[in-house]
């Protein structure tokens, strides 16, 4: 290669580093918003019947023999596409004869996501639970940042 090939390869990645990387650096993401509570769905495979619950994080839901403890939950902000994360520690305690002896089995530890709830699902015979939103404060108003140029008030149509 010549010297002048060189330094026009040089110029070139100078340049597409200098544009890319300010563009890159100014399109910071918002942190997620954390969750107070997880909005779960329950399907019940023997009734074929569905229920929504509330579960606040650090409470545990019991629904038929599970036990669901709400870890952690968060939301992608609004400026984002929508995405919920939440984390569940799923326990089964078997129902039969031996309710007393039995410690309750964990079937399932881990996230779950609204978007695609066959990445990390709950596999049991009876019941499926997947996340369906995640309960966070209201998002503060943004603020005008352009003035109106005409109210309401001030619209009259013109004369025919």
């Amino acid at each position: 290669m010549t010297s002048a090939v060189i330094r026009r390869a040089t110029i070139f990645g100078a340049l597409a580093f200098g544009t890319v990387l300010p563009a890159s650096a100014a399109t910071q993401s918002e942190p997620n918003l954390k969750g107070s509570a997880v909005v779960l769905r329950a399907l019940d495979k023997v009734t074929a019947r569905t229920f929504d619950h509330t579960v606040p994080i650090g409470e545990t839901l019991k629904f038929g023999s599970l036990s669901i403890h709400a870890r952690h939950c968060e939301k992608t902000p609004p400026t984002e596409l929508p995405e919920v994360y939440a984390f569940l520690q799923i326990d089964d305690k078997r129902l039969g004869a031996d309710v007393a002896e039995e410690e309750p089995e964990r079937i399932f530890s881990g996230w779950m996501f609204e978007s695609r709830p066959a990445i990390s699902a709950l596999d049991h015979r009876v019941y499926d639970v997947w996340v369906i939103g995640c309960v966070t404060p209201a998002p503060k108003p943004l603020p005008e940042t352009v003035p109106s140029l005409r109210g309401a008030q001030d619209y009259r149509p013109d004369p025919l």
